[in-house]
């Protein structure tokens, strides 16, 4: 019976990305997702990566459009990612909602529990989220580059 549960846990959680919330854009969709361009790949973000933006879109009732999803390790490097970047590891997205404040992305994610890491670049519409485990004890996410 468990195993039933946590397979349409699963199943549902994988599904989300294709659920729609709401606003359409002029964006192209990669693997059900909206996508800034065509070279962003939403292929294998982790079922709780995708679970936290569907949260996102439900939020706000816009969908979420990805400026960087998975990343390989080339990639990773070519575009300045750090070293073990949990783009690489499918558990990290660069995202922005269009007609949605930044900051109030930021505030979301802040009380967002499944954000386990959270980053904000100056002059740039989209936040990074990634769903590493929290510190013990904590109970905001790791927060970097100019949150």
């Amino acid at each position: 019976m468990k195993r039933l549960i946590v397979l349409a846990l699963c199943c549902a959680v994988t599904l989300s990305g294709c659920w729609s919330v709401g606003g359409t854009y002029n964006y192209p969709s990669s693997f059900g997702t909206y996508v800034a361009n065509s070279g962003v790949n939403a292929f294998c973000l982790a079922p709780g990566l995708r679970l936290a933006i569907y949260r996102f879109e439900t939020f706000f009732g816009r969908k979420v459009v990805l400026s960087s999803g998975y990343r390989d390790p080339f990639h990773n490097a070519a575009v300045g990612g750090v070293d073990n970047s949990f783009h690489t590891k499918c558990m990290a997205a660069d995202l922005f909602i269009p007609g949605v404040d930044k900051r109030r992305l930021v505030a979301f994610a802040m009380r967002e529990p499944l954000v386990g890491g959270l980053g904000c670049y100056p002059g740039k519409q989209f936040i990074h989220i990634d769903v590493r485990a929290r510190p013990r004890g904590w109970n905001k996410p790791v927060t970097f580059s100019g949150c």
